[in-house]
């Protein structure tokens, strides 16, 4: 599988346009091949305050959100979580706000990341281009 890992939160002011975007990502290329894994952040401005259980709740009632949601995590410095550091010591881009978005291949290797002014409509083509690599794979495997 591709893997989208995005520090999301709640009350920022690219979730409405990054919540939305990720949704139709996840609707067009997932669930087998692909991916969106949100991890909430409350690090930058305080912006996810809610429990796990309203963070889920409020993604999936406001944005359909289809695509795994995480527990509340720190993403960056000392108390980043393994998967974090694994992230940013692959790429050398560390957070420094909410939605930051690393695009992983089926190998568990990170092939790049964007920063949160990146929308997911500019990335869009990276994540298909892998998940079409993989669709031609599994054909050639028939």
């Amino acid at each position: 599988q591709v893997s989208l890992v995005v520090n999301v939160a709640s009350e920022c002011g690219y979730t409405d346009s990054h919540y939305k975007a990720l949704q139709q990502l996840q609707r067009d290329l997932g669930p087998y091949h692909f991916n969106v894994l949100a991890f909430p952040c409350n690090q930058f401005g305080q912006q996810e305050p809610d429990t796990n259980k309203e963070i889920e709740s409020f993604a999936r009632k406001t944005y359909g959100a289809s695509f795994p949601m995480f527990s509340k995590i720190a993403v960056s410095g000392a108390g980043a979580i393994p998967a974090f550091k694994y992230l940013i010591d692959s790429t050398g881009e560390e957070p420094t706000w909410n939605f930051w978005k690393y695009l992983v291949d089926p190998n568990g290797k990170v092939v790049k990341a964007w920063d949160s002014t990146v929308s997911v409509e500019e990335i869009r083509p990276y994540v298909t281009e892998l998940v079409r690599k993989i669709i031609l794979k599994k054909k050639d495997e028939l």
